[in-house]
């Protein structure tokens, strides 16, 4: 499914956005070193950057990265977030059109933005800009809706009030997906684990950062908070509730022959 709002939906969610996603685990960096020999001198284009999160996680392990965002809020989001790391270059750009040149950067990332993408448009434009040698990895940090009462209670929340929750939720990048886009066969999956915690304040900013969460105009944000709260009151110890995640990484080389 493809949403006409795609490049707009969280121009108004920056701030929540920055301050209340995950950040991605450490471990992702060393399993790239490990599975496709990620190294410290590789160039990365981080796509659907937006405030960063994904980019900082290599710049950490002082690789070169280029964002590419098409969104004109969340790009200033990453550029502030990252103004102090000379190896960042933020690109006004898009999965279709990242303005990079030819088989200009070793890998290819996506965090958390895949389901934006127009799958067929990206992929060929992945294919221009990666080395021969290079890879793709798509990297997704899904709930884990059921595993605790407070996960199944949140979902409930987002079931009841969110505006386009299914919609948005359809779309999620899975391995059938994946395998689709990384032409079947061609592609390894790896599973990693985070958490986050929050008090009040931080539940209500990671459930405002959801591009489907009605905003405080909208006729279900207030009893959405009424309904958070009594969540949070009902699962808190010592005023503070965990979210859990899966990370889900896709990982595989395109191949050439749409070139």
């Amino acid at each position: 499914m493809a949403f006409a709002d795609a490049k707009q939906r969280f121009s108004n969610r920056v701030a929540d956005y920055a301050r209340y996603r995950p950040a991605y685990p450490a471990a992702l960096h060393d399993l790239l070193a490990k599975h496709c020999s990620l190294q410290s001198d590789h160039v990365i284009a981080d796509i659907g950057s937006g405030t960063g999160l994904l980019s900082k996680l290599f710049l950490e392990r002082d690789n070169r990265v280029y964002g590419i965002e098409p969104n004109a809020e969340m790009r200033r989001g990453g550029e502030e977030f990252l103004s102090s790391v000379p190896k960042f270059a933020s690109i006004d750009g898009s999965a279709e059109a990242t303005t990079l040149p030819d088989s200009s950067v070793d890998f290819v990332a996506v965090g958390q933005a895949f389901h934006w993408f127009d799958t067929a448009a990206a992929q060929r434009e992945f294919r221009r800009i990666l080395k021969p040698s290079g890879w793709t990895v798509v990297i997704w940090q899904d709930r884990r809706m059921q595993e605790t009462p407070f996960a199944r209670e949140y979902e409930k929340v987002l079931q009841r009030f969110a505006v386009d929750y299914k919609s948005v939720k359809d779309t999620y990048p899975e391995t059938e997906k994946m395998g689709q886009f990384f032409d079947a066969g061609t592609f390894q999956s790896h599973q990693l684990h985070n958490h986050q915690d929050f008090d009040w304040q931080g539940l209500q900013g990671r459930l405002r950062s959801s591009s489907y969460a009605p905003t405080e105009n909208h006729a279900n944000y207030r009893p959405m908070i009424t309904e958070l709260r009594r969540v949070f009151d009902a699962y808190q110890e010592n005023a503070m509730v965990r979210m859990d995640y899966f990370a889900y990484v896709y990982l595989g080389r395109l191949g050439r022959n749409s070139r």
